[in-house]
């Protein structure tokens, strides 16, 4: 019979997307480092081998007080950040570096309506702002310099379409983005809206370099 060896422990704190404030983030992160190092306790006192403690989650990765006993850290969607993330208050709007390029292909204006080229199969149907004090739909707009487009968001998405409305009492003026225009679309969750490419646009607009990567697709 093969023996079952013990690598290490690992845990994720979930309990973070329901938090809005320093104080609660601080508060999951201190019980994640305190959950994950019983569990190392215990294994340990039963002389079970387990060299690997691991933790992490975005938010958590920023609110850590106390790392001793700790080998690993997963700071997860930081690379990126993403719309959740905002919501938490993890990061800011300008610093979600993720977004996926639509083009507009139609108006309703008796509906109010932009038509896109991307829907949940470029976006995801992941709608994690829903539950935050700030529902973002399925992706805010940027134009191509990153400047947010106030009062504006994907509501509604198909398979290979998705709908632009203003929110807030805005309107939309359309003159001021004609069929063909180029939207940036700010994901939910950068972790399931990368998934559905299979490659990266990567811009360094310090350097002026233009680089394509490509994904690990797959579990």
């Amino acid at each position: 019979m093969k023996r079952t060896e013990i690598k290490g422990v690992l845990t994720h704190a979930g309990k973070f997307c329901h938090c809005f404030d320093q104080i609660s983030l601080c508060a999951v992160a201190e019980n994640e480092v305190k959950a994950v190092l019983s569990a190392h306790k215990n294994l340990r006192s039963t002389e079970i081998p387990c060299e690997t403690v691991n933790i992490g989650a975005t938010s958590t990765a920023y609110n850590y007080q106390n790392l001793e006993g700790v080998t690993e850290v997963r700071s997860g969607v930081y690379g990126f950040f993403d719309l959740v993330m905002m919501g938490v208050g993890v990061c800011r709007v300008n610093d979600i570096a993720a977004s996926v390029i639509t083009t507009v292909i139609g108006h309703n204006q008796e509906k109010g309506w932009l038509i896109i080229d991307a829907g949940w199969m470029a976006l995801s149907s992941d709608r994690g702002t829903a539950n935050q004090p700030t529902d973002c739909g399925y992706g805010l707009l940027t134009d191509s310099n990153g400047v947010l487009l106030d009062n504006l968001q994907v509501t509604n998405v198909n398979q290979e379409h998705g709908i632009i409305e203003a929110v807030n009492g805005a309107s939309i003026n359309f003159s001021d983005i004609p069929i063909g225009s180029r939207l940036h679309i700010l994901p939910n969750h950068a972790c399931a809206t990368a998934s559905m490419h299979k490659q990266y646009h990567v811009f360094d607009t310090q350097d002026n370099t233009y680089e394509v990567w490509m994904r690990i697709q797959g579990w």
